[in-house]
């Protein structure tokens, strides 16, 4: 289910918004080499966030693999700053793409809900309480974690709380077949809460992955969005979403 556009109106221009999807797309090309070697191992080495490293779970030297024949070497002190730079990092074009497309849908509407500044805090509040949750389900993982999905994951939240019932458009992939639904925010939300709570069981029975899809970090960034969005929304700014549209003759 891939949401492509919502029917909520936006009354300011998303500074914000626009400003984090254009430095990830400029981290990915000018830092990350597009997803080129040796670019790209290089930067989530350095730059990811690896929870081992983090509190000194792992010792310094341990090789992990990252792509063929490239390892990341665990360092022998914290870099503190991963939390933050790791969410500007992503693994691929589809994974930054997805993310971006995400956060433009979900994030201009918690901007108009916020302004500027407050939105600003948030989304990076929310990516650092995600990185936290991940590294707390998984405290000696050598494995590096990079993505904006933990602070979009926490816009989604926020979207949850402000405007379950605006109707939002998917795209919806059954095999090969492709539809359309419009769909209350609320289920759309939901349901991908729910697939991420699925994608943790296996790691709360034991199953250590090797990589993939930091489903703590979602779930995480959606809790710190749905408790955190009353102390950073406007009142007024999310009324004048609920009022009524006026028609003209």
């Amino acid at each position: 289910m891939f949401p492509y556009k919502d029917e909520n109106p936006t009354y300011l221009t998303p500074l914000v918004t626009l400003a984090v999807i254009a430095v990830n797309v400029a981290v990915w090309l000018l830092i990350q080499g597009a997803g080129t070697l040796p670019a790209l191992p290089r930067s989530v080495c350095e730059l990811g966030l690896i929870p081992g490293e983090l509190l000194g779970r792992v010792p310094p030297g341990h090789s992990v693999p990252v792509g063929p024949g490239v390892a990341c070497v665990i360092g022998g002190q914290p870099n503190w700053v991963t939390p933050v730079t790791s969410m500007f990092l992503h693994g691929g074009w589809f994974h930054l793409l997805g993310n971006m497309w995400f956060l433009w849908v979900f994030g201009n509407n918690i901007e108009d809900a916020m302004g500027h500044g407050r939105f600003a805090v948030f989304y990076l509040v929310c990516g650092v309480l995600a990185a936290a949750a991940q590294v707390l389900a998984d405290p000696s993982s050598p494995v590096p974690m990079v993505g904006a999905s933990g602070a979009i994951s926490g816009v989604m939240g926020a979207y949850l709380v402000l405007y379950p019932r605006v109707r939002v458009h998917t795209l919806v992939f059954l095999g090969f077949f492709i539809t359309r639904w419009t769909l209350p925010a609320y289920v759309m939300l939901l349901y991908w809460a729910v697939i991420q709570l699925v994608g943790t069981l296996p790691s709360l029975v034991g199953v250590q992955a090797g990589g993939g899809v930091a489903f703590m970090a979602h779930l995480g960034g959606f809790a710190a969005g749905v408790l955190l969005i009353k102390l950073f929304a406007r009142p007024e700014s999310v009324r004048r979403h609920r009022r009524p549209a006026v028609v003209l003759g």
